[in-house]
């Protein structure tokens, strides 16, 4: 059963990891992608070609979400070819870890800047065609982190609790329109960065986990997959653990 069946979504940041199986997952459930990447040229094409030999419509843009005019001309771009958007997944976002006596002003910044300003950016610049609609979903990525804080992330954990804060406010906004927002929060999931670490130190954090294994970018996806879809019309403001029960 296609879940996202001739429904058009936004992807930010596809082109590896967790965005890439999001793309992914939802393209498997029929649905059409419209995805933005930064710097990685070539993995954004294979990704593209990837989803269309599917039997969806897909397309990457390069558009760097936490630029306020590049998203609202990104979502312009993404209204002419795909004409509507029925969902949007703010997956985009940087680590710049460090312990508060060594961040830099510059990296706290940077990484409120990309991790959250990008949420703010596309939400505005979708707001008027789902309002037109009167339907949407808008998913936004979090982190456990942004709930329970993490040592040397004060950074990301600030960015990740904020965009926790912004989806409450925007599903209180926008409910009466028939326009959901919700958070996925994923906790250790396992991507090419995380293959490159020390397996003994993987391990461990596995064996922290109730369930005892890392989640996988699917993992992650299939929860997206839910919001999106018509299974949860009646879901909003809400915030959804992908962590293997890390925060139990």
């Amino acid at each position: 059963m296609k879940l996202l069946a001739n429904k058009n979504v936004i992807v930010t940041g596809a082109s590896r990891g967790i965005g890439r199986g999001i793309a992914q997952v939802f393209a498997h459930h029929g649905a059409n992608v419209a995805f933005t990447y930064h710097s990685s040229v070539q993995p954004a094409q294979d990704l593209e070609n990837e989803l269309t030999k599917m039997g969806v419509k897909a397309k990457a843009y390069k558009s760097d979400a936490s630029d306020f005019n590049q998203a609202q001309d990104f979502v312009t771009e993404v209204l002419k070819d795909f004409g509507t958007i029925d969902a949007v997944i703010n997956n985009a976002g940087i680590t710049k870890d460090n312990l508060m006596m060594r961040m830099s002003e510059d990296d706290f910044n940077e990484v409120i800047r990309v991790n959250l300003n990008s949420v703010f950016n596309l939400t505005k610049a979708i707001l008027r065609p789902m309002l037109k609609q009167r339907h949407g979903s808008i998913i936004n990525i979090s982190s456990v982190v942004g709930l329970k804080g993490n040592a040397g992330q004060a950074n990301y954990a600030a960015s990740k609790a904020g965009v926790i804060g912004f989806s409450k406010s925007t599903a209180l906004e926008l409910g009466s329109r028939n326009i959901r927002c919700n958070v996925v929060t994923p906790g250790f999931i396992e991507t090419e960065m995380t293959a490159k670490l020390d397996e003994k130190t993987v391990d461990g954090w596995r064996q922290s986990i109730p369930l005892k294994r890392g989640g996988q970018p699917e993992d992650v996806a299939n929860a997206c997959v839910f919001l999106a879809s018509d299974l949860s019309t009646y879901i909003t403001g809400q915030t959804l653990n992908v962590d293997g029960g890390m925060l139990t």
